[in-house]
């Protein structure tokens, strides 16, 4: 049975290397793989392209708002097999999107795996993971660090002052940065605690 899963994680934790080294092996193996990246970011494009730190890229279609994913994934399967599909930046699918993901699963028999972040700067989940969360058969967190050590869970908005920012638009396009930050720390960063409150906490 074909499955829809969802790996999510915070900003740099390697989420775009695990799918393209995924899609790799299906095509190692001759079978096919259809790559969608949200077009958020390439609105004059046609065509997109997946890319990981560590250099590793590949070519994908993109998605956009009000897109009919279950059709556009059912009129490549009907011109070429297709073994796996694989959607990178999964945040920003909409709801409809993701039941239309889980179509694709349920009525082709086509696995899916989406990767994406679960929560925005401010701590809110997105539109897409909110979905993803509900829907998935499978979730699997990708994990990094925060700059003390523990697990990275949060994500911080770096403005091009260098400072961080507390609130703002969900999506930004721009010269913003972002930094990966444990729970504690992030809480910290966005104003809602002051370090020097938390009795009986070590300063890290």
């Amino acid at each position: 049975m074909a499955k829809l899963y969802f790996h999510y994680a915070t900003m740099n934790a390697g989420k775009s290397t695990m799918l393209l080294q995924a899609s790799f092996n299906y095509r190692e193996r001759g079978m096919h793989t259809l790559l969608f990246v949200a077009g958020h970011y390439r609105k004059e494009a046609d065509l997109g392209y997946i890319s990981s730190r560590v250099g590793l890229e590949s070519d994908a279609e993109m998605f956009r708002d009000g897109d009919d994913l279950f059709e556009r994934v059912r009129e490549h399967h009907a011109s070429k097999t297709t073994h796996c599909v694989f959607i990178d930046e999964a945040q920003f699918l909409q709801e409809e999107q993701v039941w239309q993901l889980a179509r694709v699963c349920d009525r082709l028999g086509i696995p899916v795996m989406c990767y994406g972040l679960r929560t925005d700067f401010q701590g809110n989940l997105f539109s897409g993971s909110q979905a993803l969360l509900a829907l998935a058969d499978e979730m699997r967190e990708v994990r990094t660090i925060c700059r003390c050590g523990r697990k990275a869970t949060m994500v911080v908005r770096i403005g091009p002052d260098g400072k961080v920012a507390r609130d703002g638009d969900q999506v930004a396009i721009g010269k913003d940065a972002y930094v990966s930050l444990c729970r504690r720390h992030w809480e910290e960063e966005m104003g809602r605690v002051q370090a020097e409150d938390l009795v009986g906490f070590a300063k890290q």
